[in-house]
């Protein structure tokens, strides 16, 4: 074994900007020897003292760690700092890999087969000739420049690979517009954000210089309709803490809060990351824990804070779940559940089955489907309160079934056409909350379900 040399030490470290990047700092008065071994091992330098090993796979750690062990067999001495030996030591799976049946050593030898593709394309041995978008998969058609062998690539970073080989440019090529003509390109594809990362922590340590953030606009007071949506699940937090008689519940998966009442037969289901404009809130009601749903009320993402502040505020204090199953849809309960709407002057219009209860400017309404109350057992809407173009695309909206409380409805209605709420002149950013993983203890069944059981 040759003994280590005093002439060149060099000390790995994790990369200040970049996530899994590392860096070797050399120091002596001989740093040829290993500023060579070190790009033999995938590093680039940076500057006379400086490389960097930064890779599209993020295994920059494991491969820092077997270049160490090269280097001490070279007689360099390395130093490995304590956050890269954490780096290096953390065990850590890609989410949804398309490969589940690969070990960890297994996936790492793939995703070197693909770092290998990725760098003769950077340094020009692997000349791209078109690319295309393959189902949502970029695919390309590539030759070497030392060989002449023409390639099929498929994929993108850490999954990209050699699917196919062709004797010669020409038969790949005819082969890939065979195939690909419709969303064929010529060159290479557009440098994906791991790819720009991977070039920018290779050519700097520096930390990216931020712009100040402009001042936050001066909210302005509109109607609730018209509102922000807010903080969704702040509001159901503070809903929690300020109701005893509500247990949380979160599900194993933690995308998802259940808030039940003591009682058992009424539910809210969160989903946290739902789309803005797909159901994010479920509100349902049973006559017993184990009963069949009375009612259910959805909300969207996007539904401002003054409208789920209502609904909250109805189900702490009033009689939301009292209703009988079987209690029908009239005349006298139509017309109370939206008399907010005809005292503020809402337009009143009907048309077939539907009856709408709209804004002057048309910007806001409730629906009524006549149809829907009348057949309960369908999955058809009865009540749709919304805001936004139009009823058809909605900036939010809210859906009842036929036996909402009218109570409630009428209390949504007052909301709307009376209440208002904060609105900020800047474009409504949708804010997805983190969520600390819990140990989840298992709750009922969801309030999207058509029962409710009892589990304490």
């Amino acid at each position: 074994m040759t003994s280590p040399s005093t002439d060149a030490y060099v000390c790995l470290d994790t990369h200040p900007t970049h996530t899994s990047a590392v860096t070797a700092t050399i120091t002596g008065p001989q740093r040829g020897q290993a500023r060579a071994a070190l790009t033999a091992h995938g590093f680039e330098i940076l500057d006379e003292d400086t490389l960097v090993m930064a890779r599209i796979d993020h295994e920059e750690p494991h491969w820092a760690e077997k270049a160490a062990q090269a280097l001490a067999v070279d007689g360099l001495i390395t130093e490995i700092t304590p956050r890269l030996r954490e780096a290096i030591e953390e065990e850590w799976t890609w989410a949804n890999y398309p490969m589940p049946w690969c070990t960890r050593a297994e996936i790492r030898e793939v995703s070197n087969e693909a770092q290998k593709i990725y760098d003769d394309i950077r340094h020009g041995r692997l000349i791209i000739h078109a690319h295309a978008d393959d189902s949502g998969t970029t695919v390309a058609v590539a030759t070497y420049r030392d060989s002449g062998k023409s390639v099929y690539l498929h994929g993108e970073n850490h999954l990209r690979q050699i699917a196919d080989t062709f004797d010669s440019p020409a038969q790949a090529l005819t082969a890939f517009e065979r195939l690909h003509g419709d969303t064929m390109r010529p060159g290479p594809a557009p440098m994906t954000d791991t790819e720009r990362a991977a070039a920018e922590a290779r050519t700097s340590l520096d930390i990216p210089a931020t712009e100040a953030e402009p001042p936050a606009p001066e909210p302005e007071i509109v109607p609730a309709y018209a509102a922000d949506a807010g903080d969704h699940d702040a509001l159901l937090d503070q809903f929690l803490a300020a109701h005893g008689d509500w247990e949380k519940w979160r599900t194993f998966s933690d995308d998802t809060t259940h808030a039940i009442h003591e009682s058992q037969t009424l539910r809210i289901e969160r989903v946290h990351e739902a789309h803005p404009r797909e159901t994010a809130w479920t509100v349902a009601a049973y006559e017993t824990p184990v009963s069949d749903r009375m009612w259910h009320l959805t909300a969207t993402g996007t539904t401002p804070a003054p409208v789920l502040q209502t609904l909250l505020h109805h189900l702490a204090e009033g009689d939301g779940w009292d209703t009988a199953i079987g209690s029908p849809v009239n005349e006298k309960t139509v017309t109370a559940a939206t008399k907010p709407l005809t005292d503020a002057g809402w337009k009143h219009t009907i048309d077939g089955r539907w009856i709408h209860w709209t804004t002057p400017s048309g910007d806001a309404g409730i629906q009524f489907d006549a149809f829907a109350a009348q057949t309960p057992n369908s999955t058809l809407v009865t009540w749709t309160l919304w805001a936004g173009p139009s009823i058809d695309r909605p900036t939010w909206n809210v859906t009842a079934s036929p036996y909402t409380p009218s109570s409630l409805l009428a209390d949504l209605a007052e909301t709307l056409a009376h209440g208002t709420g904060p609105r900020t002149h800047s474009p409504v950013k949708v804010r997805h909350t983190m969520h600390p993983i819990t140990t989840p203890t298992a709750p009922p069944p969801s309030a999207a379900t058509g029962q409710a059981s009892r589990s304490r």
